[in-house]
């Protein structure tokens, strides 16, 4: 149907449809009166309401000092989280100064020793590599950003044949 030549028809169709999707919308948002106003006792208890004015937070967020703190979730005693703190600067596992992003682990390697049961040896990496080149599962050429398997899916299909040839 041509909206140029039926504009009324087009804009019922519009019309219905956005009725439909609008009261499906509101539809699941069956919420009380009582519940309404218990959410919004709540929120004007923590201060989760918009602060008058242009600036766009909420009035916890400009005076903080006004509204109770929000429980903490992890429940760690001091303690723990000292504890934490000095495992994680032993094993170098902190941010490094400057700008780099890097931990300190990562900058520093001598420094600090490699993580128990990290890593492969080097012919479990090299058979690693020959099975993904065999299945395809490398990144193609490109900023395609897909993988070769997913670029020509026939070509690394389990036919047989190809497998027997590969693994000689």
């Amino acid at each position: 149907m041509n909206a140029h030549r039926q504009p009324l028809a087009s804009l019922l169709i519009t019309a219905f449809a956005s009725l439909a999707i609008h009261s499906h919308a509101c539809a699941q948002a069956a919420l009380s009166r009582a519940d309404v106003i218990a959410q919004l006792h709540e929120a004007e208890r923590t201060g989760d309401v918009l602060a008058a004015g242009d600036s766009g937070r909420k009035l916890n967020e400009l005076t903080p000092a006004r509204y109770p703190r929000p429980d903490d979730a992890t429940g760690k005693s001091r303690a723990q989280v000292v504890a934490e703190l000095q495992v994680a600067v032993r094993q170098g596992d902190v941010l490094a100064p400057g700008d780099s992003g890097l931990k300190m682990n990562e900058r520093d390697t001598a420094r600090y020793p490699a993580a128990p049961g990290a890593g492969l040896t080097r012919d479990q990496v090299k058979a690693e590599t020959r099975a993904a080149i065999r299945t395809g599962d490398v990144l193609a050429p490109g900023d395609s950003s897909l993988k070769l398997n997913e670029l020509t899916p026939r070509r690394y299909a389990e036919t047989g044949w190809r497998t027997r040839v590969v693994q000689r």
